[in-house]
Formats: structure tokens, C-alpha cells, sequence
């Protein structure tokens, strides 16, 4: 049986932590602007810094996305992008690099796949695991036991209005990292992060053995200094692939713009 990679992405976030900084987590879609173009461009994320990346599988109703992930996944779907090119992506993008690389993707997706024979193919891909913003804690038992035999993490997403009680549950049941929502709403570039991240944070520790990243908001290097003095993890998405947005098909200004970006990122996770 082929295992996936959740020890590689335990073990990136460790050395991270023992670095003394949070660990910069990039997100992008799978099939922006093309499947190969996506592809040159969470290898240039890698290169600029980050040290782990999200493939996101793009969704004709991305309820948790704001208007600029949703714009990258229209151009995505728009463009033909399968799920086997989600999976060629994450393959490409980990043998390149040999880091960590996950897929986020709302359920219905795997639902409609085969829970089974997306966990085999993503495993086989060298997939470290699988962030499911929309799957509920408690009906995730088919997942789970599928993710857990092919070595996949199941990372879950909490939010501020999270109950402490409930925040036990999920990170019980999740593994590879707890993925703390900063703020309530969708995805997007924010002013601030703000206190109600911290406090997530520091509430989901209470019970979390595995750790806590922060995402929604982070758009530049301050606002990653700020998170990165109180998570293990920063979350970028929305920057990025607005980078790529305004390079309006440049395919080299684009690299250039999300390798930089990355780099900046990877200077302000540092705690100094």
C-alpha cells in the first residue's frame, strides 16, 4: 500500500518550530492560471520560502473562498481542471521540491470520487494530507479511517465562534495541523488579523497536541510577524494568487511576483 506524507509535514513543522519561527504555509489553486503554469507556480512559492503548500481543488461553489480564490477557480474549472490534474499537481509540485504538499477541498468533490480512491490517489501522489473545511468532525469516521491507513493528515478548520468544547473534539480527531480561521467570514486579504486569532490560538492549545496555523488575512510580511509571534503556522492564500491575477497573463511576471511575495512572507515568519 502506498503511504502519504504526513510524517514529511510533521517534521517540516518541527524544524520549523526548533528554527524558533512559525512555518509559511502557501495556498493555490490547482489549474490557475493552467494545470502547468499552476504548477511552475507553487515551485516557485517553494523556491521564494514556503515550506509547505495547499493545492486547492477547485469548486464551482467555494462557500469558504472570497472573490479572489473564487475568480482563480472560475478561470480553473473554466480551463478544464480535473481532479486527476489535482493530483498530477501535487505529485509534480512534491518530486520537485520533496516538501510537503496538501490538497484543500470542500467535501462533495471526494464525495462524488470515492473517498477511497482519492485518499489511494493522493497517497500514491505523495500528498501529505487533506485540509476539509466544510467535512463535520463527526461525520469524517470514513475519512479519517481511509486517511489514518494511507498516512494522509486530516487537517480541520475552527473558527472563532468555535465552543471550547467542541474545539476538543476537532483537535482530537485531526492530525498534521489545526487550521485556525482568524476571523469570521470568507477568504481574503484583510487590514488587520486582529485579536480574535490570538485568542483562537490560545484556546485551541488548551487540547491540541498537533500545531495550530493560522489563516485568512495574512497578505504581507508585518501581518505575518504578527501571527507567526502567536501561531506555528501562517496561511497564505488570497495574496498569492492575486499576485498572479495582476500579472494578466505574464506567465514570468507572475513567478517572479508569487516567488517574491514568498520570500518577504518567509522573512516576517521569522521572530527575530
Amino acid at each position: 500500500m502506498t503511504t502519504g506524507n504526513i510524517q514529511l509535514l510533521a517534521d517540516t513543522l518541527e524544524r520549523a518550530k526548533a528554527e524558533d519561527r512559525a512555518a509559511l504555509i502557501a495556498y493555490l489553486p490547482a489549474g490557475f492560471p493552467t494545470v502547468d503554469g499552476g504548477i511552475k507556480a507553487i515551485k516557485a512559492v517553494f523556491d521564494g520560502g514556503a515550506d509547505v503548500v495547499e493545492v486547492g481543488l477547485p469548486h464551482s461553489d467555494p462557500v469558504l473562498d472570497g472573490p479572489v480564490i473564487q475568480t482563480a477557480d472560475d478561470i480553473a474549472l473554466r480551463g478544464g481542471v480535473k481532479i486527476a490534474d489535482v493530483m498530477r499537481t501535487v505529485k509534480e509540485a512534491h518530486e520537485a521540491t520533496g516538501k510537503p504538499v496538501l490538497v484543500m477541498t470542500y467535501w462533495n468533490p471526494i464525495d462524488r470520487y470515492g473517498v477511497e480512491r482519492f485518499v489511494r490517489e493522493l497517497a500514491e501522489a505523495g500528498g501529505a494530507g487533506c485540509i476539509l473545511p466544510d467535512l463535520p468532525v463527526q461525520e469524517s469516521a470514513l475519512w479519517r479511517e481511509h486517511a489514518d491507513a494511507h498516512g494522509l493528515a486530516t487537517v480541520f478548520v475552527v473558527a472563532p465562534s468555535s465552543r471550547d468544547e467542541r474545539l476538543a473534539t476537532i483537535t482530537a480527531a485531526g492530525s498534521g495541523f489545526v487550521y485556525a480561521a482568524s476571523l469570521m467570514g470568507v477568504t481574503g486579504t484583510r487590514v488587520s488579523v486582529g485579536e480574535q486569532a490570538a485568542d483562537l490560538v490560545r484556546r485551541t492549545r488548551v487540547t491540541a497536541k498537533i500545531p495550530v496555523c493560522v489563516g485568512l488575512g495574512v497578505s504581507d510580511a508585518a501581518q505575518a510577524r504578527e501571527v507567526a509571534s502567536f501561531a506555528d503556522g501562517v496561511i497564505v492564500g488570497s495574496a498569492f494568487v492575486q499576485r498572479i491575477l495582476d500579472a494578466d497573463g505574464d506567465e514570468a511576471a507572475g513567478l517572479a511576483a508569487v516567488k517574491g511575495l514568498a520570500a518577504e512572507l518567509a522573512d516576517g515568519v521569522r521572530r527575530g
